[in-house]
């Protein structure tokens, strides 16, 4: 893999923030001369208008930009976000945290059985729950709960208009399951109309 495909990859996953020549010879082991060489390559390859990016330096960081003739279809992207569904693990930490709310990522896991990092954290982008406090005990784990955003996905006022969870255990297994159905269909038909 050539150097300029390394310093555009390490671009583009870096985002906004960007890198220093500095930085990307570190990263790469390569010597400044080379970062400057390939860097220069970049600027001349997107100069071809079959490519959407441009090489920018703002101060002493180097970044990947749209090009400006892309700004309306961005916009457009930006304006009507696609519509991605949850996964089934997501749903269940979903249901999880809002009705065991404030919870920690592992009283999360302790009630799944797996782990849960991942779909705590496409919540959280999603913007269905967020961080909500510190756990008291060692480690001062995050505690999660469920967001404006939640509700209104939901058509709930608050959270008590949740339906009740099963009382008894030996019914827990077929109900949670007929309930996880319903909250999942729920989930899809909001996400439909929005």
């Amino acid at each position: 893999m050539t150097l300029t495909t390394q310093i555009e990859g390490l671009l583009f996953v870096v985002g906004e923030e960007g890198l220093t020549k500095e930085q990307l010879a570190s990263i790469t082991g390569e010597t400044l001369v080379a970062i400057e060489q390939a860097l220069h390559e970049l600027r001349i390859r997107y100069e071809d208008e079959a490519f959407a990016f441009y090489l920018r330096q703002t101060a002493s960081r180097y970044r990947l930009m749209t090009k400006p003739a892309l700004e309306n279809v961005i916009e457009k992207l930006i304006d009507n976000p696609p519509v991605q569904a949850l996964s089934q693990a997501a749903l269940e930490v979903l249901a999880i945290v809002a009705y065991e709310q404030p919870v920690t990522r592992i009283d999360v896991e302790a009630i799944r059985g797996v782990k849960s990092e991942r779909p705590l954290h496409t919540l959280a982008a999603k913007g269905l729950i967020r961080e909500v406090g510190r756990h008291d005990g060692i480690g001062r784990a995050i505690l999660y709960g469920t967001t404006d955003d939640f509700l209104r996905h939901f058509d709930l006022t608050d959270l008590s208009e949740l339906p009740p969870l099963p009382a008894a255990e030996e019914e827990q297994d077929e109900t949670t399951d007929l309930f996880m159905s319903k909250f999942e269909a729920t989930f899809h038909d909001n996400e439909q109309e929005s």
